[in-house]
């Protein structure tokens, strides 16, 4: 049983690195190089919601690792590629898209919830507190009050 286990936990393993993702690009400098991990690292990849292009196995995400690379031994801008990948993917491939007027609501609007919040909270705990007060003064007549002063007397040694 064991063996069996070992052998199919060997198999995953050996899956599992047949299907890994290894660019090895050439750069002309360490700047080079730094410029094109800091790209692919700040892009997020179309596919895959929420993972930069850098950490993605999806071919779009090799496709566009290739493209960044090319596009630097081009020659190219850090600016210039982005406004490529902006132009051909939208705003999404950025983590911090820009603020203009289609994504007012992303970045704003968080922050406007959480105000309105706040405002519905506060408006509860003001409708409680004059609703606590009204009934809390209302509620016993003073003949209910004088017997109650009484029989709390009585049980106070």
């Amino acid at each position: 049983m064991r063996q069996l286990i070992r052998g199919v936990l060997l198999a995953l393993c050996l899956f599992g690195s047949a299907h890994a993702a290894i660019d090895t690009y050439e750069f002309k400098s360490g700047a080079e190089r730094e410029r094109y991990r800091t790209l692919v690292e700040e892009l997020r990849c179309p596919k895959c919601q929420n993972q930069n292009i850098a950490d993605s196995n999806a071919p779009i995400a090799m496709d566009l690792r290739r493209e960044i690379y090319r596009m630097l031994e081009e020659g190219q801008s850090n600016e210039q590629i982005v406004d490529y990948l902006v132009a051909r993917y939208g705003d999404f491939v950025r983590y911090k898209p820009p603020v203009n007027a289609k994504t007012l609501l992303l970045w704003y609007g968080p922050i406007a919830l959480l105000v309105l919040g706040f405002g519905v909270l506060a408006f509860i705990l003001i409708r409680r507190r004059r609703g606590a007060g009204i009934n809390a003064s209302n509620t016993l007549s003073e003949a209910d009050r004088a017997r109650l002063a009484t029989l709390l007397d009585k049980k106070q040694p």
